[in-house]
C-alpha cells in the first residue's frame, strides 16, 4: 500500500489526515506501520461571532461580519475554540512525519477543511491532497494511485458559500428581530424552504372543496372461460360526455374546463337515479383494448433522493437518514453519502450484475450495462451514486450482526436500489375494457341515458427488476384512507378474460360521493424532492435545513406532515414584501449555479461576492443597497392576518391571538380597548376558518364564559382563555361611587393628585386540568377546582396534609414536604390513609440508589474495558468508566451494537474534555494567535515538483508561479493561497 505514494527520504511516518474518528482505524489497518492516520474532527476553523472578536478588530472592517467586505471580502478566521487541543495534537505529529496527506471528503467542504488544515498546521514536508470516495481497500489504493493538489476553485467556492450565508443571515435576521420578533433567523435555504410550506399552507386555506359523484359497478361473465370472476368498473362517460372527476376540478371549487368541453358533474340525485336505472340493466363490452405494459427501475441514489426513500420507507427524518449514512460510509459500508450523481464506477456495475445474476439468475441481467446520466451540471458533491462500498457488494445477510437496526435498515435498502438498477425492466401487458348499457325506467327522467363503464389491469409476465425493489411513492400525509388505496399495488391486477360484444352481468351498481381534497401538506420527503427539483440548495445541506426551520418555530410535524406556525407566516410575508428576490425560487436557484460556476473555476470569487453584496447595476442594487433604503417597514400589517371582514389574527410576542373592536387613538394610532383571543398552539393554519375564529372570539371575550354563581360566595364564576391556558375565576364587581367617594384624597410629593383606589380581593382563580376543555367546563367543575388546595386529614405527627395541583402537576404537601402523585384525578379521590401511606417511605433525597444498567455490551475492542448503558440525569448514555457519551436520540437503546458504542466512545475521546469558559473570549482568541487588523503583504509562494509525479500541495503547474493574497486568520498566521 504504501509503495503507491512516493515518500520522502527519512525515518519518520507519513501524517494521514481525515475528517472523522470514525474512519482512523479502518484506514490505518489499511495502511500499515507506514503511516499515522488521525482525525481533524471536523472543521478546526471558521468565521467567529462579531461579538467574539479581538476587541481591537471590533470597531474595524472585520466589526460586523467578521468578513472585511471592503477589501475583497477578506475573511477572518479563527481555530475552534474546541479544538485548539486537536491543533496543538497534528502539529506535534506533523513535526516528525516524513509527508503530509489531506485525505478529508472529496466535496466542496471537505476540500476546504483541507485548505484550513494547510494553513493552519504550515507543513514543511510535501503534502498530497487524496480523497476516498468509500472506506475500502480497493479506493485507498485508488486514491493514493490519483494523487492531486488542493483544488483552489472548490476551496473558493465554499468559502463564497460560507462568506454569502453569513452576509444573508447578518443583514435580514436583524430586520425579522425588529418587526417579527427576536431570536429569528433568515437564511439562504431555510427561508425558501420555510415559503414553500407556507404558500402549500395558504393553497389550502384558500381551497374551495367541491362534491361530486359517481358510479362503480362490480361485473362479470355469466358464462364462458373465467364465468363468474368479478371485477369492478367505474363510470366514464354519460350520453358520450365524460364523467367529472377530482383532478377535474380548480382549486376554487370550480370545472376546469366550460362549455362543449366540460366534463359532466353528476350530483347526488342524478347518480342515485342512474345507481337503480342500471341495477338491472344489460351490460355488454364495448371495446377491449390490450398493450404491453414496461418498467424501468429506478437509478441509484443521489443523497436526495436516499433521503426521500428513506422517509417513505422507513420513516427516517432527513436528519436520521444522513446521520446512519455517515456510519455506514465511515465504517467501509458504502460510498460517500453526500452526492448529485447517480452515474455508478465500471467496479460497482460489474459487482451489482454480478450480484443479480447470482440471486436471481441470468435471464434478470440485461446483456448490456445500464448508464445512469446525472441532471446536474457539476455534480461536485461526489464521485458516483450511493452504493454499497467495495468492488464485490456484501449482501444484507452478511452484514445484518455487524450493523444496528437502523444502520441495517438504511444499508439494505442502498443495496436494493443499486442491484435493481441493474436489472431487467419489469415486463407484462396493460389491458383497458368499456362497457356499458342503457338506464331503464328505474331512473326515472334519466331513463335511456347511455352509461359507459371503463377499467383496467396489468399483468407482470416478468418481474425483472421489481424482484428485488420497487421505489416508493409520495402519498398525502393528512389522508390515511386516501394513503391506503395509494399503497395498493396497481400492477398484476388481471381483468377476465373478454372479447367485444360479450354480455356481462352487474350484481351491483352503486353511487359514490366524494369531496375535492386540498393540497397535500409537504412531508420532509416531499420538500427535499421539491427543494432538489427547483435546485435551491445542496441535497447534504436538506436535513440541516429542515431541522433549522422546526427548530425556529416555523415548522412542526403532525404525523408525517409539515405545518408552517402564524410565526412563519409573518416571516414569509415580511421577506415577500421587502426581499422578495432572496426568497424567489430561481433567484435562489441561481446562486446555487453561480456556486457551481465558481468550483468550475467559470467565475470569480470576489467578483461575485461584489456583485451580489453591492450589486452590478441600477437594476440589480445588490444586498447591501437594499437594506440601506429599505424604508419604513409597518409591523403591525407585517404581523396581521384578516381572517374575516371584523377578525384579524395577530402574532404576538407570546404567540398568535384574534382581535377584533376597539378604538384606534388619533394621535398615537394605537389601538384601544379590544377584544382578543387566543388562538390555540395546535389549531393548524388552515383549520383556522371564519367560523371557528368567532367561536374562539365566543370563548376569550373579556368577560369571559359564565358558569353560575359561587353559593359560598355570591361571585359570578366565569371560564376564560389567558396567556398560560384556560382558567375558571370569580368576577369582583366593580366599585360603586359611594365606595370611592369615601376614600379621603392623597398626594404624591409632586404635587399631583393620587387616583383613588378600592383595596378589592383577589379573585379565586384556577387552571384547567389537562384533561378538561374550555368549552365544556361546568359550573360544578369549577367549584371542585376552585376548592383546591384539598385537606385531606392530619397525619399522625399532627400536621395537615393537603393535595393540590403545581407547575410540575399533582402532589401532597404537608408542611415544607411535598410529595408527588400519579394524575390530575387523583386529587380528589386520594384518601387521608393513601396519604399516610405515601409519606410513610422514606423521601429521595439528593442522588438516588445506584440502578443497575440498562445493557452490558461487553469489552471495549478499542480499550478493553467494559461498556454499558446506563440511566442517568439527562437520558441513557454509554460509559466505560472513565468516558460518557448519550446515547443519541435518533438510536434506540436496543440498537446499540458492542461496535457502535465502541465508535462513540472513540469520538467522545477524541473531542477530549469540554473547554474551560472563559469570561473574555475575544482574549483568549487574540491570545491564541489573533492577526492584528491592517494591510496584509502579499507574497509569491516558492515552487517545487513533487517526485514520482505527485505535486506537492501549491506547486504551479509548468514551473510557473501564481499569486497568492492575504486573508485574516487567527492561530494560523496571514497568508493564504488562493
Amino acid at each position: 500500500m504504501a509503495s503507491k505514494a512516493t515518500k520522502n527520504a527519512g525515518t519518520g511516518k507519513s501524517l494521514l489526515i481525515v475528517e472523522s474518528p470514525s474512519k482512523v482505524k479502518t484506514i490505518a489497518g489499511y495502511l500499515g506501520d507506514a503511516y499515522e492516520v488521525e482525525s481533524s474532527m471536523g472543521h478546526i476553523r471558521d468565521l467567529p461571532q462579531p461579538s467574539e472578536l479581538p476587541t481591537d478588530m471590533k470597531k474595524g472592517p472585520y466589526g460586523k461580519f467578521a468578513v472585511d467586505v471592503e477589501h475583497e471580502f477578506d475573511p477572518y478566521y479563527v481555530v475552534n475554540p474546541d479544538k485548539k487541543k486537536k491543533v496543538t495534537e497534528l502539529k506535534r505529529k506533523l513535526k516528525d512525519a516524513d509527508a503530509l496527506y489531506l485525505a478529508t471528503d472529496g466535496d466542496r467542504e471537505g476540500e476546504a477543511i483541507a485548505w484550513h488544515l494547510l494553513q493552519v498546521l504550515k507543513p514543511k514536508v510535501p503534502v498530497y491532497r487524496l480523497t476516498f470516495p468509500e472506506i475500502t481497500r480497493e479506493a485507498i489504493e485508488r486514491g493514493f494511485a490519483q494523487l492531486r493538489e488542493i483544488d483552489q476553485d472548490l476551496v473558493d467556492a465554499q468559502e463564497t458559500r460560507r462568506i454569502l450565508d453569513r452576509l444573508y443571515g447578518y443583514e435580514i435576521s436583524p430586520v425579522l428581530w425588529r418587526k417579527v420578533s427576536s431570536g429569528l433567523s433568515a437564511g439562504r435555504v431555510q427561508s425558501v424552504a420555510t415559503r414553500l410550506v407556507v404558500q402549500r399552507e395558504r393553497e389550502r386555506i384558500a381551497f374551495v372543496p367541491a362534491d361530486y359523484w359517481d358510479l362503480t359497478g362490480t361485473f362479470s361473465r355469466p358464462e364462458g372461460q373465467d364465468a363468474g370472476r368479478a371485477f369492478t368498473a367505474r363510470l366514464s362517460s354519460l350520453n358520450g360526455r365524460r364523467v367529472a372527476t377530482g383532478k377535474d376540478f380548480t382549486d376554487r371549487g370550480e370545472l376546469k374546463a366550460s362549455g362543449q368541453n366540460a366534463p359532466a358533474a353528476l350530483d347526488e340525485a342524478v347518480a342515485t337515479a342512474l345507481a337503480a336505472g342500471l341495477q338491472d340493466a344489460e351490460f355488454s363490452v364495448r371495446s377491449l383494448e390490450t398493450k404491453p405494459y414496461t418498467r424501468r427501475p429506478a437509478a441509484p441514489f443521489t443523497t436526495s433522493t436516499l433521503q426521500q426513500e428513506a422517509a417513505r420507507k422507513l420513516r427516517f427524518t432527513s436528519r436520521t437518514t444522513m446521520r446512519v449514512a455517515q456510519r455506514l460510509y465511515e465504517n467501509g459500508y458504502i460510498t460517500y453519502m453526500r452526492t448529485d450523481s447517480v452515474a455508478l464506477s465500471d467496479q460497482a456495475v460489474n459487482a451489482a450484475r454480478s450480484q443479480a445474476k447470482e440471486l436471481y439468475g441470468a435471464e434478470f441481467v440485461p446483456a448490456s450495462k445500464r448508464v445512469y446520466a446525472s441532471k446536474s451540471k457539476n455534480a461536485q458533491e461526489a464521485h458516483e451514486a450511493v452504493r454499497p462500498a467495495g468492488d464485490t457488494f456484501r449482501t444484507p445477510s452478511q452484514v445484518r450482526s455487524q450493523l444496528s437496526v437502523d444502520e441495517f435498515k438504511l444499508y439494505e435498502l442502498i443495496w436494493k436500489r443499486t442491484v435493481a438498477s441493474q436489472m431487467e425492466d419489469a415486463k407484462g401487458s396493460t389491458a383497458t375494457v368499456r362497457l356499458g348499457a342503457t338506464a331503464t325506467s328505474a331512473a326515472g327522467e334519466h331513463s335511456g341515458a347511455d352509461a359507459e363503464f371503463s377499467a383496467s389491469g396489468t399483468v407482470i409476465t416478468f418481474r425483472g427488476f421489481l424482484a428485488a425493489y420497487e421505489e416508493g411513492r409520495d402519498v398525502n400525509p393528512d389522508l390515511a384512507q386516501e394513503n391506503s388505496k395509494q399503497s395498493e399495488k396497481s400492477e398484476d391486477k388481471r381483468l377476465p378474460v373478454m372479447a367485444e360484444g360479450d354480455a356481462l352481468d352487474a350484481s351491483e351498481v352503486t353511487a359514490d360521493g366524494h369531496t375535492t381534497t386540498p393540497p397535500a401538506r409537504y412531508t420532509e420527503a416531499s420538500l427535499v424532492k421539491t427543494l432538489d427539483e427547483l435546485g435551491i440548495g445542496r441535497p447534504s445541506t436538506y436535513a440541516a435545513t429542515i431541522s433549522t426551520i422546526m427548530d425556529r418555530g416555523y415548522v412542526q410535524v403532525r404525523g408525517s406532515a409539515l405545518i408552517p406556525s402564524w410565526l412563519a407566516f409573518s416571516v414569509v410575508r415580511l421577506l415577500e414584501e421587502h426581499f422578495s428576490d432572496y426568497v424567489d425560487y430561481d433567484f435562489t436557484a441561481e446562486l446555487e449555479e453561480d456556486l457551481d460556476r465558481i468550483a468550475r473555476g467559470e467565475a470569480e470569487r470576489v467578483k461575485w461576492l461584489a456583485g451580489f453584496y453591492f450589486g452590478d447595476t441600477a437594476s440589480e442594487p445588490g444586498l447591501k443597497p437594499l437594506v440601506d433604503d429599505l424604508g419604513e417597514i409597518d409591523a403591525r400589517a407585517v404581523n396581521s392576518i384578516p381572517v374575516t371582514d371584523e377578525i384579524t389574527l395577530r402574532v404576538g410576542k407570546f404567540g398568535p391571538y384574534l382581535e377584533t373592536g376597539g378604538t384606534v387613538d388619533p394621535e398615537t394610532g394605537e389601538l384601544t380597548d379590544p377584544v382578543r383571543a387566543n388562538v390555540p398552539l395546535d389549531l393548524a393554519p388552515d383549520e383556522l376558518t371564519p367560523e371557528k375564529a368567532k367561536e374562539l372570539m365566543e370563548i376569550g371575550k373579556a368577560d369571559g364564559r359564565e358558569l353560575g354563581v359561587n353559593p359560598d360566595t355570591g361571585r359570578m364564576i366565569v371560564a376564560k382563555d389567558g396567556r398560560y391556558g384556560p382558567y375558571v375565576t370569580e368576577v369582583i364587581p366593580e366599585p360603586t361611587q359611594a365606595e370611592l367617594d369615601a376614600i379621603p384624597t392623597e398626594y404624591y410629593k409632586n404635587g399631583k393628585p393620587k387616583p383613588k383606589k378600592v383595596e378589592r380581593p383577589k379573585p379565586n382563580t384556577a387552571s384547567l386540568f389537562s384533561s378538561m376543555n374550555l368549552q365544556d367546563i361546568t359550573l360544578d367543575d369549577a367549584l371542585k377546582l376552585l376548592s383546591l388546595p384539598r385537606v385531606l386529614g392530619e397525619d399522625t405527627d399532627g400536621e395537615t396534609i393537603t393535595v393540590q395541583n403545581g407547575r410540575y402537576g399533582p402532589y401532597l404537601k404537608k408542611g415544607s414536604d411535598s410529595r408527588s402523585i400519579g394524575s390530575e384525578d387523583q386529587i380528589f379521590t386520594i384518601t387521608l390513609d393513601e396519604a399516610k401511606t405515601i409519606y410513610a417511605q422514606p423521601k429521595q433525597r439528593g442522588r438516588q440508589a445506584a440502578k443497575p444498567p440498562l445493557a452490558d455490551l461487553g469489552a471495549d475492542p478499542l480499550t478493553e474495558k467494559r461498556m454499558v448503558i446506563k440511566d442517568g440525569r439527562f437520558g441513557a448514555y454509554i460509559t466505560d468508566g472513565e468516558t460518557n457519551v448519550t446515547v443519541p436520540r435518533a438510536e434506540a437503546i436496543e440498537q446499540i451494537t458492542a461496535a457502535r458504542a465502541s465508535q462513540l466512545l472513540a469520538e467522545k475521546r477524541a473531542k477530549g474534555p469540554a473547554p474551560a469558559k472563559s469570561t473574555s473570549r475575544s482574549r483568549s482568541t487574540a491570545k491564541g494567535g489573533a492577526a492584528k487588523s491592517g494591510t496584509a503583504k502579499s507574497s509569491t509562494a516558492k515552487r517545487g515538483t513533487a517526485k514520482t509525479g505527485a505535486t506537492k500541495t501549491g506547486a504551479a503547474k509548468g514551473g510557473t508561479t501564481r499569486k497568492t493574497t492575504t486573508r485574516k486568520t487567527a492561530g494560523a498566521g496571514r497568508t493564504a493561497t488562493t
